[in-house]
């Protein structure tokens, strides 16, 4: 069995940032993920644009470059693979971490390969950087688990000329609304709430409310799904139940932390927010010798932590690390 000073689970950029700090500090690391490096950020929509300015996604000081303002996608990938090279962090990819026994100083973290294959790695401490991009929040309607329900949107075109219903109201679901029209589909929203979410990208907003102000895109406010049949969707409006000719089912809900993983690992939260219990100095859990970095600090309020500000964390954790190793 292989032993490390810290096993970090996740090998997002908030991830790769513990492994540079603890690597700066000669504290030996590996990271594993059950994807690949930044898997979030390869799941997002193919066209993604940043809200942020490169510098502020940078890591390991790093430079980021960026053809305009913002970067997208494709950039933000190549970034973090460079990154992660240059530093020549010890990655495991496509490996899901089962469980993470043992105590303070003898970690055993146990995991699978995508062949099956089981590895363990011992560790003194631990450091879960799993984001919360893996749950979606459900919908919990009859007919939810179809096929032709989808809670992650990549890109458009295998849905030109179809009946897609998108629901949700803010960044993630006016985008895939907006590129769906724009190459072809029948797109309708069903929104619960009673306008587009404020914090929507000033570039989308008007954009989709324009849309929907010409019934380009047809929206029901103050909505909810009720059932997903096979080949139509019931919902909910103020004038009364409607059925809607459906092909596919965007629902853009939101995501959140995997909550059942980290209390199976003794991580104590706050019974309304979900926040886990951290020492805000050092990140480190009410479980000895295991720290939380990333949005998983933040609980259910995932829009207090990006790769912005989560990015910071490894220097918090990795300066604890090595105070308690030396």
């Amino acid at each position: 069995m292989q032993s490390f000073d810290a096993v970090i689970v996740g090998a997002g950029p908030t991830g790769l940032a513990c492994g540079i700090e603890l690597k700066r500090r000669g504290l030996s690391a590996v990271l594993i993920d059950k994807g690949c490096v930044v898997n979030s950020l390869y799941h997002y929509p193919t066209n993604m644009v940043f809200f942020t300015t490169p510098e502020l996604l940078e890591i390991g000081e790093i430079p980021m470059t960026s053809l305009n303002e913002k970067p997208v996608r494709p950039e933000a990938l190549k970034y973090y693979r460079r990154v992660a090279e240059h530093y020549g962090l010890d990655i495991r990819q496509y490996q899901r971490v089962d469980r993470i026994s043992g105590d303070d100083g003898a970690f055993v973290t146990y995991a699978t390969d995508a062949h099956g294959c089981p590895h363990q790695y011992a560790s003194k401490k631990a450091i879960l950087a799993t984001g919360y991009y893996d749950v979606p929040n459900l919908l919990n309607v009859p007919g939810e688990d179809l096929p032709k329900v989808i809670h992650y949107y990549k890109e458009a075109h295998p849905y030109y000329n179809h009946d897609v219903l998108v629901i949700g109201a803010k960044n993630s679901a006016c985008i895939a609304a907006l590129e769906l029209w724009w190459t072809g589909a029948r797109v309708t929203m069903v929104i619960r709430g009673s306008q587009i979410h404020r914090q929507v990208k000033y570039w989308i907003k008007p954009n989709i409310e324009n849309r929907i102000k010409n019934r380009e895109i047809p929206a029901y406010f103050n909505s909810h799904v009720v059932e997903i049949g096979e080949q139509s969707v019931r919902i909910a409006t103020p004038e009364g139940e409607r059925e809607l000719k459906n092909d596919y089912v965007f629902a853009m809900t939101g995501y959140r932390p995997d909550i059942a993983f980290l209390a199976a690992h003794g991580i104590q939260f706050d019974p309304e927010t979900k926040r886990p219990y951290t020492n805000p100095d050092t990140l480190e859990s009410d479980r000895k010798g295991m720290f939380l970095a990333g949005v998983l600090v933040a609980g259910m309020h995932t829009n207090e932590i990006f790769i912005e500000n989560g990015r910071f964390h490894g220097k918090i954790i990795a300066e604890a690390i090595a105070r308690q190793l030396a």
